[in-house]
């Protein structure tokens, strides 16, 4: 996966782009944003009641996965973001449930949370798929800079995100009133802010940063614990389905994130799944991959249908070189996850890496089928140009890396590769016409825009 100083696409382990930015915080707390179907749909599972009883459509929301020790999360408009550092800080499913629903009370009371920042930064542009799973050594990476450049404005807008002293209160109240009416208890919701207590002792530099644009105070967290004691699911408990998939998410992080403390956390003689995943993980991260290849084996003779077990042992396999043992693995996660485009991309690049026509024309199909899915994909639309480029397909080639641009925010570079792919391809077909749009909102020149009105392309149909 990624260390906080250290990111990766999920899909890629040579040159594909890197971010690890820092915002208004020493060197130690970079972020870092990373993608994982596991642990996205687990979070997509605890929200979705909440976002229900708000009236929020959980499908409009995209869920962020942030890489980062600091403890802190967020809620705006069609968007939620979760610190991995606050993940492993929640005990059970109910406190994190009490985190998203207080970030959904800011929402449904109103709060603004400085929204024209917010607006500003521009959420989509820069949303490079990143990944739990892959350590490619890529600081040097000459895309680094487009990502990082890309992934800037992201960064400023969680530090645009902060409330008073009051609206914290109201959302406390929404938020409780939310967890009743979607029938889970409040009392996760308490607990979390009276577990972090000590934090209104602190100075403002040393607080998590959760509780800086929270202000947290002990007033408030009795007013919250009086109404949720009241309410008719204060003494629901989490079901054991949740639990287990809190404790599966926890483990996954601690493997990916903290490797070395993983060994000594998740003991070698247990038995329990977390533990045993947690430590296969580890393992790989500190590069031992057939003492890791072992775990996964044992496990998968238990968990045969799991997709994610055969997604990281395909990972395994491709990261250390071996590529044509990865293409089995891919496949089966596939099937036995066809609707989950991360899987596919990942697919299609051990297909694109493995040099063969009839594998990189299947590894482009598969590359497309996730882009329907997720169109602002960055890696995908990386690795579509690289193996259009091994086709000799040059004019595709030039479209996908202008692609590639456009979705990590590097309209310069995505308007000069749309130019270069308008020149290659057979003009009127979709493919030229996309191009075409490219130019038009990717900051075209004067002359771009004489030239284009000259053909008559001007009328193209937008993004």
């Amino acid at each position: 996966m990624i260390s906080p100083f250290r990111s990766a696409p999920r899909l890629a382990l040579a040159a594909l782009a890197a971010v690890s930015v820092a915002f208004a915080a020493p060197a130690a707390s970079a972020q870092t944003l990373i993608r994982d179907t596991e642990i996205e749909e687990t979070l997509a599972k605890y929200a979705e009641p909440i976002l229900n009883a708000a009236g929020i459509n959980p499908d409009n929301v995209e869920i962020l996965l942030i890489g980062s020790k600091e403890l802190n999360a967020f809620a705006g408009p069609r968007v939620m973001g979760f610190n991995t550092g606050l993940i492993l800080q929640a005990k059970d499913p109910n406190e994190l449930q009490g985190v998203i629903a207080h970030e959904v009370g800011h929402l449904a009371a109103g709060h603004s949370a400085r929204r024209g920042e917010m607006s500003s930064a521009g959420m989509k542009p820069f949303l490079l798929t990143m990944g739990l799973g892959v350590l490619a050594a890529i600081a040097g990476s000459p895309e680094a800079a487009a990502g990082l450049a890309g992934s800037a404005s992201y960064f400023g807008t969680l530090g645009a995100l902060g409330y008073s002293r009051e609206q914290e209160g109201r959302a406390d109240q929404a938020g409780a009133m939310l967890l009743d009416k979607a029938g889970l208890s409040g009392r996760g919701l308490a607990e979390f802010f009276d577990n972090f207590r000590y934090q209104e002792v602190f100075d403002e530099a040393r607080r998590f940063a959760y509780f800086r644009s929270h202000p947290i105070s002990s007033d408030r967290i009795e007013s919250l614990r009086r109404k949720v004691q009241v309410q008719p699911n204060y003494d629901k408990k989490d079901s054991p389905e949740l639990l287990a998939e809190h404790a599966i998410m926890k483990a996954k992080l601690d493997g990916f994130l903290n490797p070395q403390i993983a060994i000594t956390k998740y003991d070698e003689k247990a038995t329990d799944y977390p533990s045993r995943y947690a430590r296969a993980i580890a393992y790989y991260q500190l590069r031992e991959p057939d003492h890791a290849i072992r775990l996964i084996d044992d496990l998968l003779e238990e968990q045969p249908e799991n997709p994610y077990l055969w997604e990281l042992k395909g990972q395994i396999l491709f990261e250390f070189g071996r590529t044509a043992e990865a293409e089995e693995p891919q496949r089966r996660s596939v099937q036995l996850k066809p609707e989950a485009p991360l899987l596919r991309v990942n697919l299609g690049q051990t297909l694109i890496a493995l040099n063969s026509k009839a594998k990189i024309e299947e590894g482009v199909g598969e590359l497309k089928r996730a882009l329907t899915q997720e169109e602002d994909n960055a890696v995908a639309w990386r690795l579509l140009a690289e193996a259009h480029d091994k086709l000799g397909e040059d004019g595709l080639a030039r479209l996908a890396t202008a692609e590639y641009n456009f979705y990590i925010g590097d309209k310069r570079q995505a308007r000069v590769f749309a130019m270069r792919a308008r020149e290659m391809l057979n003009r009127g077909t979709p493919e030229w016409r996309r191009a075409t749009d490219i130019v038009l909102v990717a900051e075209p020149t004067r002359d771009d825009l004489r030239d284009l009105a000259r053909e008559g392309s001007v009328n193209s149909t937008r993004r």
